[in-house]
């Protein structure tokens, strides 16, 4: 099994399609307990020209939605592929969100997620978004793998 995932490959797990796909890779894996979801923060990201005009920033929630959608990448690319199949990770509760420091368009941001545990569907996550080696972010939230319909 690879240690690490294209865009490409990450389409191949989740639902999601730009510009909604946040997560460009995903590498370090170690099969369903981390990885680090690289997101390349770009002048041109749909959110740049509303979020803030002439100051932009990343939303916080989209680094949520970056880390959730790492998470899911992660588990989904760790599972049988035939438990997964017809699934989808929703992402159930965000706990302990914290932002530290502004995300500025034309960085690299490194989410580095932990699986801490799961039971039957459910699954616990922790993660720390930083760029440059800056924590910029961090959070622990819960998902649920459910049938597609």
């Amino acid at each position: 099994m690879s240690n690490s995932l294209s865009k490409k490959e990450i389409e191949d797990l989740l639902p999601h399609r730009d510009p909604m796909l946040l997560i460009d890779e995903l590498i370090n894996i170690k099969k369903l307990t981390s990885a680090t979801g690289i997101v390349n923060v770009k002048k041109d990201s749909f959110f740049v020209k509303g979020h803030f005009p002439g100051e932009p920033v990343m939303p916080g929630v989209l680094i949520v939605e970056a880390f959730g959608q790492a998470a899911a990448a992660l588990t989904a690319h760790g599972i049988d592929k035939s438990v997964y199949q017809n699934k989808l990770v929703f992402l159930m509760s965000v706990e302990k969100a914290r932002f530290r420091s502004p995300v500025l368009p034309d960085c690299r941001l490194e989410l580095n997620i932990e699986a801490i545990r799961s039971h039957g569907r459910v699954w616990k996550y922790k993660g720390e978004a930083f760029v440059n080696g800056k924590r910029m972010a961090d959070a622990q939230w819960s998902a649920t793998i459910v049938d597609r319909k």
